[in-house]
């Protein structure tokens, strides 16, 4: 090994005796002998935290790769597999071909420690290591592999700036004597709640032994105290878990070692991986729920992108800088998956009613890593029983089932999102409007929806923002859904009703988005008189009686106007901070009257605007409510709120809940990712078994058919997919092949509706060169 960063790097000082830190002890002294490597493990060798470790066809590749040696002693220990079994009150649901290998996690560790021993690096065992400041001053790279509980990272907490988040279930890590014949996923209705198990092969029948399997034991927090497991001791704890599954354990006994104890998973996220030459590596630097199997997938694949990059040139630090650079997006990829999925273990109770074979499709799509088009891949009888047992006809994707609303049925599932186009002349939709939703209305969607229609001309956020005063405005509505219902025979066009509240009389969004206009700027009215970017928004004034009952007639007087327009659907826009939204959002509402305090209080006045609506809006036409179900901020509306709130608009007789978050305040902090609003809308619809519209960052054909199935929603909004695509829809029934009811081109498009060549097809296959 030569070069620069090579040349830098000559005393490696290791922190942690996990895979990780071995790994990474190993590949950096394999890849230069003459490197001076020592590891510090405060425990002793075989102590450790669990039982068998799963690994992935990819890393298992990685370290094929890049050690052979170990890739060749692993692969004469692991146990592979490639079933899911799904148990629930009694029944077995198998699906296959997802591909696991496991390895005991001693036997894993044994295997680095051999390995690195034949290379000369020097393992300390049962020593702590100095602090990671005092080796770094000796050493020219310090690798902190020191776990979730990091005392490296704790001590420079002002640089590694972690944040750690302890989840609500409590788990315990035990073991079976005993190989299970795939990855099993079993639930236990018990006196005190749902208990679930977590188990995988990891050792092979043989000369030393019967074969192994982890089990892990998991249960909300509240299950868990009303079971005493926080009173006893833990090896009656280990008894009892035994005898809850004792069916799937075959009535063998449960074991444990000196680590098993019931704990409750930490999310750590650390905001930078580097302190000088010091740097952070798997769970020290961020962690993964186990229920996804990739805590010792990512430490490993930390150690071999580490050592990459330390054979590039440059220095240390560029070093480390381009190694977290490589590894943050995967790692944060994970992480949004791991988290998808804890959660769902968290409300297990929730799915339990679903249907069995629905229950596993939503259990094994949890994460949003599998998804249907996968999954069918791999196991399409497994999905094909699905769908059977839903109700959707053989060759029909889930997006492409229709949906009943009242008297309204939806062709398919696919909604249009409401997207402010600020394009409006006096509140007047114009030809872009008529092109614009239009094309989308010809593009195959079931639910085509405006965007927000301001009821009065202060209502508006900006000045290129529609509205519904007038007749004018009136006019040019209806003349977009005539037109929609003509060309497009089967769509359902629906208006989207608001107020901007505190949030209007600003620039138009390419304009400066949330900037107030610099001049003509109109009075603001809101709740409370709160600015929303306080020293940039204008003041808002206070609500009284009167103003309230005059902007609810408004919303009166549009809802007829929508009506006479032809509109198939009516949604009060009661999210995102505008007027609506303030009233129910605490961080916005600060009222001491009749409309001010408590939640009830707070959601007065919006439930008085929708039962005004409700009254003079068609009584065969659906009303939906979109709103914001948390508001990504400390004190705002909560996941609990939002369960509150919607029930609220269902009693009322709202047909559906269309489920969006934040934009209330301007100093959110909203967790942002794929798909990444869905959880709020599968809890509403699964507690109040009422229908919902997911939104947020919802883009391909595959979610969509995913969250249909799994019961997440009933209906999907789509806002940047249209854009990019008007006939996003149709195009989405050319890629999966289906020509029925649910997608109908329109006449002078059907020329177009298989996908066009893509080009020369029928070339001569490259092949490698003969062997002489």
């Amino acid at each position: 090994m030569t070069g620069p960063a090579a040349a830098g790097v000559r005393r490696v000082a290791v922190i942690g005796g996990g895979p990780g830190g071995l790994y990474a002890a190993a590949l950096l002294k394999r890849l230069d002998p003459d490197r001076e490597i020592t590891l510090w493990e405060r425990n002793a060798p075989d102590d450790t935290f669990g039982f068998g470790v799963v690994l992935s066809d990819e890393t298992l590749g990685g370290i094929e790769y890049a050690d052979p040696e170990v890739h060749r002693a692993l692969r004469a220990e692991y146990v592979r597999w490639d079933g899911i079994d799904v148990v629930r009150r009694g029944r077995v649901l198998t699906s296959g071909g997802h591909g696991f290998a496991a390895v005991g996690r001693r036997r894993l560790l044994r295997i680095l420690h051999e390995r690195c021993r034949s290379l000369g690096v020097r393992l300390r065992f049962a020593t702590p290591a100095p602090p990671a400041a005092e080796l770094a001053r000796s050493h020219d790279l310090v690798i902190a592999a020191d776990g979730a509980g990091s005392p490296t990272r704790a001590a420079h907490a002002d640089v590694f700036r972690p944040r750690v988040v302890t989840h609500r279930c409590r788990y315990i890590w035990l073991a079976v004597d005993h190989p299970f014949d795939a990855f099993r996923f079993e639930t236990a209705e018990t006196a005190y709640g749902v208990m679930q198990l977590h188990g995988y092969p990891y050792a092979r029948p043989g000369a030393r032994g019967p074969g192994a399997s982890t089990v892990i034991v998991e249960m909300h927090q509240d299950v868990w105290r009303r079971a005493s497991f926080d009173r006893c001791p833990v090896e009656e704890s280990v008894e009892r878990c035994a005898t809850v599954f004792g069916t799937a354990l075959g009535g063998r006994p449960l074991r444990g070692n000196d680590s098993s104890r019931w704990t409750a998973f930490r999310t750590v996220t650390t905001g930078c991986w580097a302190h000088g030459n010091t740097v952070l590596l798997g769970d020290a630097a961020h962690t993964a729920h186990f229920s996804i199997g990739s805590g010792t997938k990512l430490a490993v694949e930390d150690a071999l992108a580490l050592a990459v990059r330390l054979r590039e040139p440059g220095g240390v630090r560029e070093a480390l800088a381009a190694y977290e650079a490589e590894r943050r997006p995967v790692v944060e990829s994970t992480q949004r998956a791991a988290a998808a999925s804890l959660h769902w273990f968290e409300d297990l109770a929730r799915h339990l009613p679903q249907p069995p074979r629905r229950f596993a499709f939503n259990l094994l799509t949890r994460s949003r890593r599998v998804t249907h088009a996968n999954l069918r891949l791999r196991d399409p009888d497994f999905v094909a029983e699905v769908e059977r047992e839903a109700g959707i006809a053989p060759g029909t994707p889930p997006m492409f089932t229709p949906f009943p609303l009242r008297g309204l049925t939806l062709r398919n599932r696919v909604v249009v999102s409401p997207m402010d186009m600020y394009s409006a002349r006096d509140g007047v939709p114009g030809d872009f409007h008529l092109v614009h939703l239009g094309a989308r209305a010809l593009g195959g969607a079931g639910l085509v929806m405006t965007e927000m229609v301001c009821v009065t001309p202060e209502g508006r956020i900006t000045p290129g923002c529609t509205g519904l005063y007038t007749d004018a405005q009136q006019a040019g509505w209806a003349r977009v859904v005539e037109f929609a219902h003509e060309r497009s025979p089967g769509v359902a066009v629906g208006v989207q009703l608001g107020h901007s509240g505190r949030k209007g009389s600003t620039r138009l969004m390419w304009e400066g988005i949330d900037e107030p206009l610099p001049s003509g700027n109109w009075p603001l009215v809101a709740p409370s008189a709160l600015p929303y970017r306080p020293g940039v928004s204008a003041v808002p004034r206070a609500l009284d009686r009167a103003g309230m009952t005059e902007i609810r007639e408004a919303f009166v007087a549009a809802a007829r106007r929508a009506a006479a327009a032809g509109f198939d659907l009516l949604e009060l826009h009661c999210a995102h901070g505008y007027l609506l939204s303030g009233f129910l959002s605490p961080l916005t509402n600060r009222r001491t009257d009749a409309y001010g305090g408590s939640l009830t209080a707070r959601l007065r006045y919006p439930l008085e605007v929708f039962d005004a609506v409700r009254q003079v809006w068609p009584g065969e036409r659906p009303m939906t409510v979109r709103i914001s179900a948390t508001d990504w901020a400390p004190g705002g509306t909560t996941a609990d709120d939002a369960v509150t709130v919607a029930a609220a608009f269902r009693a009322r007789g709202a047909d559906a809940i269309d489920v969006s978050t934040g934009q209330v305040v301007a100093d959110e902090r909203p967790e942002t990712g794929r798909s990444y609003q869905t959880p709020f809308a599968d809890r509403i619809r699964n507690e109040l078994c009422v229908p919902v519209i997911a939104v947020g960052a919802i883009s391909s054909w595959d979610d969509v058919n995913t969250l249909i199935l799994a019961g997440r929603a009933d209906l999907c909004a789509l806002g940047r997919p249209h854009l990019y695509d008007p006939h996003w829809t149709l195009h989405a029934a050319a890629e999966q092949d289906y020509r029925g009811p649910g997608a109908p081109w329109p006449a002078p498009y059907r020329a177009g509706s298989r996908r066009p060549p893509t080009g020369r097809t029928d070339a001569p296959r490259t092949r490698p060169a003969l062997e002489r």
